[in-house]
């Protein structure tokens, strides 16, 4: 049974930090290709980072500007988004994709409500 659970969320000050897991079981993680996406209230779901399967390529969205960084443990099963100097506009939930050609599982998200 294919699992993608994301977890880490939660409220912080503008300026703090969170990190983000997505833990994923029922398939080979290590061939798929893994994306964080959010989704601001009133607004369409964006893609924030991806990664490719084995860790070497990232992209991320033009605004984070380097303060998210992806990373991803296959031998864990995990993908990781390291979010630092959170700003109000971040607040969303934050969803993880798995892809891999024409299979794609997404998680339920992850809450992320940042004060100003």
């Amino acid at each position: 049974q294919v699992q993608v659970v994301e977890s880490g969320g939660g409220l912080v000050q503008s300026g703090g930090s969170l990190r983000l897991s997505c833990a994923a079981s029922g398939f080979i993680f290590s061939t798929y290709a893994m994306t964080w996406y959010r989704q601001a209230p009133g607004k369409e779901r964006e893609l924030v980072a991806s990664i490719s399967t084995g860790g070497g390529t990232t992209t991320y969205k033009d605004s984070i500007e380097g303060r998210f960084t992806i990373s991803r443990d296959n031998a864990k099963n995990t993908v990781y988004l390291q979010m630092n100097n959170l700003r109000p506009e971040d607040t969303a939930v934050y969803y993880c994709k798995a892809k891999r050609g024409l299979y794609e599982y997404w998680g339920q998200g992850t809450r992320v409500t940042v004060s100003s």
